[in-house]
């Protein structure tokens, strides 16, 4: 069978399926229109973000038989669309599970101990040991929204800081060992610091927004590593300035393109986006938690464990 690359992943991916008898063809600079073209000669397509795997992609895949997508989101696919062709649909969330989980940590823990705004201060001349007191996470009540393969991971790693962990997920029965599973009001109720765990959907889209943080009992330190559609982030800045989100740790925009390679598009910056790269209370990186050197690796053969276990 024929696998035809759209995006570049670690060799151990080609390697894999290589080993597995499949032909790999990369399609790395094609233009769409190139890589509709020929479709219709693949069985396998091994995509990221890139490009939208919608109806009229899919009509060119005629003898398509499965998709792998290397990382955890399916909002640039049409799952219904591929179900109904009987396509096997595959993704790796468990790939980059521990690279997020340690990302969101290293964020919480930088964003309470103030270590940006440190780090500033020194270089400017600084030395304010008390402007600088940060705040402990021991006997802080944490709230994981959306409790997959991230939200477990983070959840197991602060275990170690003796918190209280909730966990809110659509799904029932999700809570384990690490977090208590509670409904949306007692997680606004309880929770001093939010992290959220969440795929894109209608339902998460904008989900924390004025309505969400003027409900939250208590001022919280917000994480996002997930989708930026999930915040409002005007919504956010206002909560940033009036101090009830005491600081947020983003790796992740609403700004972003479709294949999460910029925020940047030309022209002059959107005020609220202008402000998250100047507040000294709030922590940005380029979408980039689950993007280890290790993860690399390990989303890589979760996809070719997984076709191996599709065909073989």
């Amino acid at each position: 069978m024929k696998v035809l690359h759209l995006e570049e992943n670690h060799p151990a991916l080609i390697e894999g399926l290589q080993a597995l008898g499949f032909q790999n063809d990369g399609a790395y600079t094609d233009s769409l229109d190139e890589i509709m073209a020929k479709l219709d000669q693949y069985d396998g397509l091994v995509i990221r973000s890139k490009y939208p795997i919608d109806e009229a992609f899919l009509a060119q895949a005629k003898k398509l038989k499965f998709i792998g997508r290397v990382g955890a989101g399916l909002e640039n696919i049409d799952v219904k669309a591929v179900a109904s062709r009987n396509i096997h649909l595959i993704n790796a969330p468990e790939g980059n599970r521990n690279a997020v989980g340690e990302h969101a940590l290293g964020m919480l823990l930088s964003l309470m101990n103030r270590l940006k705004a440190a780090h500033a201060s020194i270089q400017s001349g600084q030395w304010d040991r008390e402007g600088h007191r940060g705040w402990e996470l021991s006997g802080r009540t944490v709230g994981i929204i959306g409790y997959g393969n991230t939200g477990k991971s983070f959840a197991k790693k602060i275990s170690g800081f003796t918190v209280n962990t909730l966990c809110y997920d659509i799904l029932e029965n999700m809570g384990d060992e690490y977090a208590r599973q509670v409904d949306w009001k007692t997680l606004q109720a309880e929770c001093e610091i939010i992290s959220l765990h969440t795929p894109q959907t209608e339902l998460t889209r904008g989900m924390i927004d004025k309505t969400f943080i003027a409900n939250m009992a208590h001022p919280f330190w917000l994480l996002n590593t997930a989708r930026g559609s999930a915040v409002v982030t005007e919504d956010l800045v206002a909560g940033l300035k009036s101090r009830k989100i005491m600081a947020a740790g983003l790796d992740v925009l609403e700004y972003e393109t479709q294949s999460f390679s910029s925020i940047f598009k030309g022209g002059k910056l959107p005020p609220a986006l202008q402000y998250l790269m100047e507040a000294d209370h709030v922590l940005l990186t380029p979408h980039v938690a689950g993007w280890t050197r290790e993860s690399h690796l390990k989303l890589a053969t979760t996809i070719v464990e997984k076709v191996k276990k599709l065909f073989f």
